[in-house]
């Protein structure tokens, strides 16, 4: 595990007082601390600097905790959320862990139960570190592509690959959302000759004008306000690699103007400097629109167009390569069972009939979040049409296969219950419903396995 003082831990509170208290508990502990007094300004420095992991307020004024934790899974994924309330109730606690929080803690805070959560947080992210590297070296010594398929399509784009990746040519990726654009930009990286220099990521539709044109080309001091000290953009970072341009479609007009400098020249200067920076870098873009409609309509320019697809590459959705599916299905089935500590189960042939007939227009990754869904919620060893989302099942019906419902308890709670008794009495009696079984309750609660023994271990250090 890395040292606490590489950490950025963003404090997020309207009270100064609560603010700058939960600031020293953490700080003391070596974390590196950033604050903000409402979710427009955590947003606004979150975007200068992602941090590891955010502790919010739930009720502040304007936008809540809520608000600002859908905002930071949708800019940094791997950042984790920690919400803390003196006013929450477990449909908030719910909703929350639904929205992908790490976990919600109730004030009055205790020290303990704080950096124990800001541990375990941090323990998540090293072991899904470490699963993806794991993932990726599975990948190269399988198929230095990454694909998974064995469709016309499929091998057209591996041998594109293979005969691209060690030149020095810019590439072009064209396909709709969720084909696997970043996919084949990885695969371009790992087989080049700058496999061992950086392989830098951005996208481009994920950031304001503003934020993308610092994060390319980096600041000076003094800048902007807020530009406490110089920071290196992406250009400089990805010198001597490969800096991977997603959706660049989205990219403003007038930013357009100075990626193509870059392409041609190979300089640039950081946002409030002159000096002028040369970098070698070799650039992969990526776009799911028609560049050539938005030239046409002057969304984006036709020099710069030429200058990235010197290599184009184009991904057919996977309506057009259903053959594929089962090898894909059976490839996340196995990867979302070990992920999920699940037994290997496998799909029933009415289930792997709908998800080859089906459309999927979100593509692979509509197809990866069903399969992970299905695995996470399935209740026996054959995965069934009942663990597939309506909309890929259909009206199909597999009559012996369909899940008993479970019966229910009503439990009376007296007005004023704190939030946390209210939390371990349902937890109990879910329990009890489920015979003990905590990924049956986790399921019918709406909430990870692991926030069952979580929530159980806190109480137990209540009472002790």
């Amino acid at each position: 595990m890395r040292p606490n003082s590489d950490i950025h831990i963003m404090v997020v509170d309207d009270k100064r007082g609560s603010r700058e208290a939960l600031q020293k508990m953490i700080a003391k502990e070596d974390y590196r601390v950033s604050m903000a007094h409402d979710t427009e300004t955590a947003l606004e420095i979150f975007g200068r600097e992602a941090a590891h992991l955010v502790i919010t307020d739930l009720r502040m004024p304007g936008r809540d905790g809520i608000s600002l934790l859908k905002e930071v899974k949708r800019m940094s994924p791997e950042t984790e959320v920690i919400l803390i309330s003196g006013h929450g109730t477990v449909e908030t606690a719910v909703e929350a862990m639904r929205e992908g929080a790490y976990d919600f803690i109730t004030k009055p805070l205790e020290r303990v139960v704080v950096l124990k959560a800001i541990s375990k947080a941090r323990e998540k992210q090293d072991l899904t570190r470490e699963n993806a590297d794991l993932r990726a070296q599975l990948q190269s010594l399988s198929d230095a592509s990454g694909l998974i398929g064995n469709s016309a399509a499929v091998r057209e784009v591996k041998e594109l690959i293979r005969q691209v990746a060690p030149t020095s040519a810019n590439v072009l990726i064209l396909g709709e959302s969720g084909t696997g654009k970043e996919i084949v930009a990885n695969a371009i990286h790992r087989s080049s000759e700058r496999a061992g220099r950086p392989f830098i990521k951005v996208n481009c539709a994920a950031l304001p004008e503003t934020l993308l044109e610092s994060e390319l080309f980096g600041y000076e001091r003094g800048a902007f306000t807020g530009a406490v000290s110089r920071k290196e953009g992406r250009f400089f970072l990805a010198d001597g690699g490969m800096l991977f341009l997603d959706e660049i479609g989205d990219m403003p007009m007038a930013l357009q103007a100075k990626i193509l400098r870059v392409l041609q020249e190979g300089e640039f200067e950081r946002l409030g400097g002159n000096e002028t920076l040369k970098v070698d870098v070799r650039i992969v873009a990526a776009s799911n629109q028609d560049l050539t409609e938005a030239i046409a309509e002057r969304r984006f320019r036709e020099d710069l167009y030429y200058r990235l697809n010197v290599i184009g590459i184009h991904l057919v959705p996977l309506r057009e390569r259903r053959g594929d599916i089962p090898l894909l299905v059976e490839h996340f089935l196995e990867r979302f069972s070990a992920k999920n500590n699940q037994p290997a189960n496998v799909f029933s042939r009415a289930a792997v009939e709908a998800m080859s007939n089906y459309d999927w227009p979100g593509n692979i990754r509509e197809l990866e979040n069903s399969v992970e869904r299905a695995v996470v919620l399935g209740r026996g060893e054959m995965l069934t049409l009942a663990d597939l989302p309506a909309s890929v099942a259909g009206e199909s019906r597999e009559d012996d296969e369909l899940p008993v419902e479970a019966g229910s308890t009503v439990i009376s709670i007296p007005v004023g219950t704190p939030l946390a008794e209210v939390e371990h009495r349902v937890i109990l009696e879910t329990l009890r419903s489920t015979g003990g079984d905590k990924s049956a309750a986790a399921r019918r609660l709406g909430i990870a396995t692991r926030t069952i023994y979580r929530k159980l271990d806190q109480a137990e250090q209540l009472k002790s």
